[in-house]
C-alpha cells in the first residue's frame, strides 16, 4: 500500500512543485495576462485538439491494416483515447499496451501483431518529432548547443532501428524467445518499410505534430501573442521529448516547464509563456481525459475493468499484466 501511495505522490508532488514554481515566478503579471486573454481562441484549440486525435486514430487504422487488422476509425481512435489516458497515470507509456488487450477482445487481434503496431506508431512519432526539430533549430536565435546534440542523438537512434529491421530478416534463432521478437521486428518491417507506408505513414505523422503545434500557437493567440510558428513548432518538440522523460504523470510540469523555457529563448514574456505552456497541456490533457472516459463506456464494463487492473499492478510492479 506504501509502494503505491508514493509511486503516485512523489512524481504527483515534483509536478505540481514545478509548476507551482512557474507559477509563482510571473504571479505579479499573471492577472494582467489572464483578464486580456481572448477566450474564443480557446475554444478553437479544443476543436482543433479533438479533430487532431480523429487523425491519430486514421493513422492507426492504416497501421493495422497494413498487419493484416481491420478496424474502423472509431475503434481505432477510441484505442488510443483508452492509451493515452492511461499514460497519464502510469509511467513510461506503458498505458499504451492496454491496446494489446482491446485487440485481442474486438478483432481478436494477436498480442504480436498488436505490440507491432506501436513500435510502429512510436517510431514514427519519435522521428518526427526529431526532424521537425532539426528543421525548425537553424531559423531560431540562442538555441542551447544540447538541443541540437539530443535531436541528432533521436535520429541516430531511428536510423539504427531501420537499419536492425533491415537485416532482422536475415537473422533465425532457435530459442523460442528470440524468434517470436525476430517475427514481432519482422511484422514492423513489412507493415511500414514499403515506399508506400513510409510516404503515408511520414505525411500522416508530420501532419499529426504540426497540428499540436497549430494548437499551441492558438492558445498564444488568445493572449494576444504573434510567436513565429517555427518557434512554437520547435518549443512543442522540445516538451515532447522531456516529456518521454518519465520523472511525473503524463509529463507534468516537465513539459510545461520544456515548452515555457523555449518559448522564452524565442522572445516571449516569462509570464505569457507560462500561461501558454500550462494551458497548451491542460486542454491536451482534458481532451485525452475525456476522450477515454467516453471510450471505456462505449467498450463496456471489461475496459473499465482492464484498466483498474493496469493502474493497479502499473503502480506496483510497473506492469499492466
Amino acid at each position: 500500500m506504501l509502494k503505491r501511495l508514493s509511486a503516485i505522490l512523489i512524481p504527483s508532488l515534483i509536478a505540481v512543485a514545478i509548476i507551482g514554481y512557474m507559477l509563482y515566478s510571473v504571479w505579479d503579471n499573471l492577472l494582467t495576462a489572464i483578464q486580456n486573454a481572448i477566450p474564443s481562441y480557446l475554444i478553437a484549440a479544443i476543436a482543433i485538439c479533438i479533430g487532431a486525435w480523429f487523425i491519430r486514430g486514421w493513422r492507426y487504422k492504416y497501421i493495422l491494416e497494413k498487419l493484416e487488422i481491420q478496424i474502423s476509425l472509431m475503434l481505432s481512435t477510441a484505442c488510443i483515447y483508452v492509451s493515452q489516458t492511461a499514460n497519464l497515470i502510469i509511467p513510461a507509456r506503458l498505458g499504451d499496451l492496454v491496446r494489446l488487450f482491446i485487440l485481442k477482445h474486438e478483432v481478436n487481434a494477436s498480442y504480436s501483431k498488436g505490440l507491432s503496431s506501436l513500435v510502429i506508431e512510436r517510431f514514427f512519432d519519435i522521428a518526427t518529432v526529431a526532424i521537425l526539430g532539426v528543421v525548425t533549430i537553424p531559423f531560431i536565435l540562442n538555441v542551447p548547443e544540447w538541443f541540437s546534440t539530443v535531436l541528432m542523438i533521436v535520429l541516430l537512434a531511428c536510423g539504427g532501428f531501420i537499419v536492425f529491421l533491415v537485416i532482422c530478416g536475415k537473422i533465425e534463432s532457435k530459442n523460442k524467445y528470440i524468434s517470436m521478437g525476430l517475427k514481432l521486428f519482422d511484422d514492423v518491417k513489412k507493415a511500414s518499410l514499403t515506399i508506400t507506408a513510409l510516404l503515408v505513414l511520414g505525411v500522416v505523422s508530420v501532419v499529426i505534430w504540426l497540428t499540436d503545434s497549430i494548437i499551441c500557437w492558438i492558445i498564444a493567440l488568445m493572449f494576444q501573442q504573434q510567436i513565429p510558428i517555427l518557434i512554437v513548432i520547435l518549443a512543442i518538440v522540445i516538451g515532447n521529448l522531456v516529456k518521454a522523460v518519465p520523472i511525473t504523470p503524463g509529463g507534468m510540469g516537465t513539459y510545461e516547464a520544456a515548452v515555457a523555457i523555449t518559448l522564452q529563448l524565442g522572445g516571449v514574456e516569462p509570464v505569457t509563456a507560462v500561461l501558454i505552456a500550462i494551458i497548451d497541456h491542460l486542454v491536451k490533457n482534458l481532451v485525452t481525459l475525456v476522450g477515454g472516459v467516453i471510450s471505456l463506456y462505449m467498450f463496456g464494463d471489461w475496459a473499465v475493468e482492464l484498466m483498474k487492473k493496469a493502474f493497479s499492478r502499473g503502480l506496483d510492479k510497473g506492469e499492466i499484466i
